[in-house]
């Protein structure tokens, strides 16, 4: 059986479907045919429903989630893990609400974590989420919303945070905070996302088994990243809410919905059952 996977070229993405994409686990006669893509362009995707299982953003599933089911393992979820709201200079509340900012898409949840921080803040664009630094060095944004990499490398080139929107999560609702998770159609029985989530499992337990090595799948798609920022992504972003969400993560992704739907920012709320 062939089926199709999305995921982003960054490392802890890399780092987790290496094994079951390359054929270096027993995939239980599945073959998986991936194709990796930013994040912003996947959550498009997850909206037209275009591939069989996804990365997605967790602002994202929230629209789809009657399409998706969110699988346990996979997610990219923690303490200390969200955007940064960064800029060359620092900035009031007051000149945060009318500046402009570039963000790595409308329906990342970097952008919905934004938005319920910052609601007045309406003057964003969207850009591919590396080229925000720059594009706030060079001044045509007065501020940059980054993600993955860029909060290892906003400092060294002289950018200042303006707010750690991971922080900001963590202290006004006490959980933690979601990034992205991985889902699968809802129209695939249980069985079959029980053995892909399983899959999921095993193939990051095959990469933690041969670390502090990084194979060529991760570090080829992470070209222009040195090798301890990979690390450090890697580090941060897979932890042990990407093995199983547990009761702490769905607990977490319940207060996103929760704090998006008080915002008016979506219509329904949470569904009874968001797993496959």
């Amino acid at each position: 059986m062939k089926l199709t996977i999305g995921f982003s070229p960054c490392p802890n993405d890399t780092f987790i479907f290496d094994a079951m994409v390359n054929g270096k686990i027993d995939t239980r006669g599945i073959t998986f045919d991936f194709v990796m893509e930013d994040v912003e362009t996947l959550n498009q995707w997850a909206e037209l429903g275009k591939l069989d299982i996804t990365k997605l953003s967790y602002s994202t599933f929230l629209h789809t989630v009657d399409q998706y089911a969110l699988l346990h393992s996979g997610s990219a979820l923690g303490v200390g893990v969200g955007p940064l709201l960064v800029a060359m200079k620092p900035m009031t509340k007051e000149e945060i609400n009318t500046c402009r900012i570039a963000i790595p898409g409308i329906k990342t949840t970097a952008n919905l974590l934004l938005s319920l921080a910052y609601p007045h803040a309406k003057n964003k664009t969207e850009l591919v989420f590396n080229e925000i630094e720059s594009a706030v060095i060079d001044g045509n944004f007065d501020a940059g919303l980054i993600i993955h990499e860029g909060r290892f490398t906003y400092q060294k080139k002289g950018l200042t945070k303006l707010l750690d929107l991971g922080d900001w999560w963590e202290d006004t609702t006490g959980a933690a905070i979601p990034l992205g998770g991985i889902v699968m159609r809802r129209s695939f029985d249980h069985e079959l996302c029980a053995a892909v989530d399983a899959i999921i499992k095993e193939s990051l337990t095959w990469s933690w088994h041969r670390y502090p090595d990084l194979s060529p799948f991760i570090t080829c798609n992470a070209q222009e990243m040195e090798e301890e920022v990979m690390r450090k992504h890697i580090k941060l972003y897979v932890n042990d809410y990407t093995t199983d969400l547990g009761n702490t993560g769905r607990k977490a992704i319940g207060t996103l919905f929760t704090k998006a739907h008080e915002a008016g920012l979506l219509k329904d709320e949470l569904p009874e059952n968001i797993f496959y």
